[in-house]
């Protein structure tokens, strides 16, 4: 199993970018980023992501109000594939959204291949629903905004407010972690993509499309901070992880799958804590290096 030390990949842009609402500069996305009542940005491999982030809500956990950017972020993001497009997506939902949800997506075409919690004794409790679909890339978006208007997701599209600075050790962050992050709506995240080539439906799932490690600081004031996110697994470094996560006081609060024919087989480890910064940062540490990541060499170490 390949071990990384020094990963410095910026790949948590995708996310940044994606649900901070920026406008993709390619045309052709134009009209599906109408048809879906929102517009997205076009990732590298000419992905085409569109975050739509639960604003609407206000999720308390342990006495931690929930950014949207942090664990409520909504997203699909379209891959092309010859004259047709493969779509995937996440649909952060409340439990009276989920029936209408899924059965506006089911009559639209589309399939839902999980349904599952991410944290645990979060209030209210939300949902993660995944799609996908393939086919032609406007009429799926229609048939996706269908569902989503069933939900209370604001869509619709806004300028993002630019922020560069946070309340967090990011420096130390990325040293520790070996990957650089990206601020978003007052989170840090970092993406980290695994050594392999994901692949679902004989289609490559890159990044953008859900196929690397999430982790996500929301600074809490003086040195602490909270951290979720998911790993994704192998069957074979799913107990590794989950001791290492535990062993460093960080909750194990999801174990599933996103997909339904990946391979490699995957596995999404959700997890959950708030303390120190730098013990937090060491603990996350500690499982990333049972995970078989791709190695990065950076140029602007």
């Amino acid at each position: 199993m390949l071990r990384t030390s020094s990963i410095l990949f910026s790949a948590a842009i995708f996310s940044i970018v994606s649900a901070s609402g920026t406008f993709a500069s390619d045309p052709r996305w134009t009209p599906v980023g109408q048809a879906l009542g929102k517009s997205g940005s076009e990732m590298p491999g000419g992905i085409y992501r569109v975050g739509m982030p639960r604003t609407d809500l206000h999720v308390t956990l342990d006495g931690v109000e929930l950014k949207p950017t942090f664990a409520l972020g909504s997203w699909v993001a379209f891959e092309p594939m010859g004259r047709e497009t493969m779509v995937m997506g996440d649909l952060v939902l409340t439990e009276d959204e989920i029936q209408p949800v899924m059965k506006k997506l089911q009559e639209g075409g589309l399939e839902i291949t999980a349904l599952h919690n991410h944290l645990l004794k979060a209030q209210p409790a939300t949902f993660y629903m995944h799609v996908f679909g393939h086919g032609e890339p406007v009429t799926l978006a229609r048939a996706l905004h269908e569902a989503i208007i069933l939900s209370k997701t604001p869509l619709g599209d806004t300028l993002p407010t630019a922020v560069s600075q946070i309340d967090l050790d990011t420096a130390m962050i990325d040293r520790v972690i070996g990957a650089k992050g990206q601020i978003a709506g007052g989170v840090y995240q970092i993406s980290i993509p695994r050594s392999e080539t994901i692949k679902s439906h004989g289609m490559a799932v890159p990044p953008p499309m859900g196929g690397a490690e999430s982790i996500n600081f929301q600074p809490l004031g003086n040195g602490r901070a909270a951290i979720t996110g998911d790993f994704v697994l192998t069957a074979t470094e799913v107990t590794p992880v989950m001791r290492a996560l535990r062993e460093n006081g960080i909750d194990v609060t999801a174990l599933h799958n996103h997909m339904l024919d990946d391979q490699p087989r995957l596995f999404f480890m959700h997890f959950w804590a708030s303390d120190e910064t730098d013990e937090l940062t060491r603990g996350l540490k500690a499982a990333l290096d049972k995970v078989n990541l791709k190695k990065e060499v950076a140029s602007n170490r």
